[in-house]
């Protein structure tokens, strides 16, 4: 962190989201804080030099990421307002020309993700198990990348395919019997989604538990929140402006602002993370932020 007269710039891992970009553009700006958005386009990219070298002053953290730095000891505090989130029952394919599979098919099989601590991996593994009874133990999970803190190991049956591997070829290849991959599944008229009818069973899901799946949160430095509170809310007071700046506005799908608003989401997160062994034991929600963020929004 350094000072340029008497505003605070800080080195920013955000993306350009339609809910960041008028504070990326500088159409949203703070007379206090300055935020150099020095962090790679794809802000995951950025995870690792985030949680291992303190790269950065603030950012955004997968939900994920989030749980495990928290569990190991990470200086992290959340801001209880996601900028990035989605339903995810799209994000499994597979290649019809090997034929048909219903979600219990890939019990026994093969199945392609990022890493297997992948956000996006948390929430569609947790579907296929609450929704459609799929043992994910007996699922061999093959991953490309591995998780972004050195503390973290993968379970048991966890296997790590051979560096550039591409799941989604592997997985038209018929190497994988699906993938989880999200936007990235293969634009390819033989892959068809896992879940059936995967956008209305989104929207049914949606309308029993109500929560939109987080995919990352805002996180600040510890000793950014303890020693400098007017610029949290700053930051704070930006993402919310540039949130109702959103060009078209805010997707009707989208996690809200508030800890109360998006604690259920949250604590889905912890009960899947827990389930999967992507965290080693129970965290509460209240322990991701400390006392001043969690009165954000309020």
């Amino acid at each position: 962190m350094g000072t340029t007269t008497d505003v605070l710039k800080l080195k920013t891992n955000l993306a350009d989201y339609p809910v960041t970009k008028a504070m990326r553009e500088g159409r949203v700006t703070s007379d206090i804080v300055e935020l150099d958005f020095c962090g790679p386009p794809q802000a995951h990219n950025g995870f690792k030099a985030m949680l291992r070298e303190g790269a950065y002053d603030c950012g955004e953290l997968a939900i994920v990421t989030l749980l495990q730095a928290k569990i190991y000891g990470k200086p992290w505090v959340a801001l209880p307002i996601p900028v990035n989130g989605r339903f995810q029952h799209h994000c499994a394919g597979f290649n019809r020309d090997f034929g048909h599979l219903d979600p219990r098919d890939i019990e026994g099989k093969r199945v392609g993700v990022r890493s297997y601590a992948q956000t996006t991996g948390l929430w569609i593994r947790g579907i296929l198990q609450h929704e459609y009874g799929v043992d994910l133990d007996k699922v061999t999970w093959c991953k490309v990348g591995e998780g972004h803190l050195l503390e973290y190991s993968d379970p048991a049956n966890v296997e790590a395919l051979p560096k550039g591997s591409d799941i989604g070829q592997m997985m038209l290849d018929g190497e994988l019997a699906a993938t989880l991959q999200g936007v990235d599944l293969p634009k390819d008229p033989r892959v068809e989604y896992l879940v059936p009818n995967p956008f209305e069973a989104a929207k049914d899901w949606y309308a029993r538990e109500g929560v939109v799946c987080i995919n990352h949160m805002f996180v600040v430095h510890e000793s950014l929140s303890r020693e400098r509170p007017d610029v949290v809310r700053e930051i704070f007071r930006m993402l919310v402006e540039s949130r109702a700046a959103t060009e078209g506005g805010v997707p009707t799908i989208y996690p809200p602002i508030g800890l109360e608003a998006n604690r259920k989401g949250i604590q889905l997160a912890i009960d899947w993370a827990l389930e999967q062994k992507i965290i080693p034991r129970r965290i509460a929600v209240d322990e991701l932020f400390d006392d001043l963020t969690a009165s954000l929004g309020t």
